[in-house]
């Protein structure tokens, strides 16, 4: 009699990650079923994961493996918590990350739900990520590919999610994954990887301008520390901490967006060095690990995707937040990010980034 294979949900994007993913654990004796999520329900954009050309990719690679295929539509859970809340903290004068929040809210949550009402003992991503199940409890860790590395974007995933996630692609580079690929003979070993935000037709500022509204959409003054102004702006809302690119000034020296007031629709820029900062505020903090003590605890902290791990100390403050002192200060902490708290490779959790002097 034959052993019941364990069945796996694998989100399916089109993309070679997803695919390999797929392939992988159907060579490992999982019982897998792809499933490919619809997300934008505004024109076709070609980015990411909401084109139609992507979508036959995903099933054509099903087709190839042999494996149950369904599209879901998750259009409009997606448009409220990805798009709008990607609208609303531009004019908010913040940052949005809508890829940690589709993963937050949409992947490994209801994508996951989804998994299970298929009787599924697990949801497959083709994150490069690892999950660390040698321990007491499953530990979330970074890539060994420290170009590809995505556990930034996951500190924010549902600790409760981790018992039921698989990332196979955690120990393997790019390169070694598109070789599988085309061991495989799958159509989209060679398919080159879109870096935009999937849902955005042209520009994150035509999207804005598109779906907001407010003062902050209008030109306005650029201003300094001192309320001088030194030059003219598209919108408040169509900038962004650190930023130096864009602003037209003319000045002789550079300047840097240190500030974004959407309310009273002005910029505030300054020299280099008031770009870095010495602490930063987190809310929606959660942890995979020990939840954070009264004494606080120190760790090493990215604030953003491409960003170094910092050395910092945590200390909370009421709610789901905590004060974050850097032991260096740190260029650009920009409100509306994530902050990722790692020891090592561990994942220790994250949260939202709220403020920063």
């Amino acid at each position: 009699m034959q052993a019941c294979r364990p069945r796996v949900v694998v989100a399916m994007s089109g993309g070679v990650d997803s695919s390999v993913t797929a392939a992988l654990l159907a060579e490992q004796g999982f019982e897998v079923i792809g499933v490919t999520m619809r997300l934008w329900d505004g024109p076709a954009t070609g980015k990411g994961c909401c084109g139609v050309d992507d979508a036959t990719d995903a099933r054509r690679v099903a087709d190839r493996l042999g494996i149950p295929f369904y599209p879901v539509n998750y259009s409009a859970a997606f448009r409220e918590k990805v798009i709008d809340n990607f609208v609303d903290e531009y004019q908010s004068g913040r940052t949005p990350n809508p890829c940690a929040r589709c993963n937050q809210f949409i992947k490994f949550d209801q994508l996951l739900r989804q998994a299970h009402d298929l009787d599924a003992a697990y949801l497959a991503t083709g994150h490069y990520a690892r999950i660390d199940r040698s321990g007491a409890r499953p530990r979330l860790r970074s890539g060994r590919d420290a170009t590809k590395d995505q556990s930034y974007f996951l500190a924010v995933t549902p600790s409760e999610a981790l018992d039921s996630l698989l990332f196979p692609l955690g120990d393997y580079t790019k390169d070694e994954v598109r070789a599988q690929a085309a061991r495989l003979g799958l159509i989209n070993a060679d398919k080159a990887e879109s870096q935009d935000i999937c849902f955005v037709p042209r520009t994150a500022a035509e999207l804005v301008a598109e779906r907001g509204s407010g003062p902050g959409l209008n030109p306005g003054e650029v201003v300094d520390r001192a309320g001088n102004v030194v030059g003219r702006h598209k919108g408040a809302a169509f900038y962004t901490v650190g930023q130096r690119r864009g602003l037209d000034l003319a000045l002789d020296h550079p300047m840097y967006v240190v500030e974004t007031d959407p309310h009273s629709n002005r910029v505030v820029v300054a020299g280099a060095e008031e770009v870095f900062h010495e602490r930063m505020e987190v809310s929606g903090l959660h942890w995979f690990a020990e939840p954070l003590a009264s004494a606080g605890r120190s760790a090493e902290v990215k604030v953003r995707y491409a960003g170094r791990p910092v050395s910092a100390r945590i200390q909370p403050l009421t709610g789901d937040r905590a004060r974050v002192t850097f032991a260096e200060p740190v260029r650009a902490v920009t409100p509306g990010q994530v902050a990722a708290f790692y020891a090592e490779d561990e994942v220790l959790g994250g949260g939202w980034i709220e403020a920063a002097a």
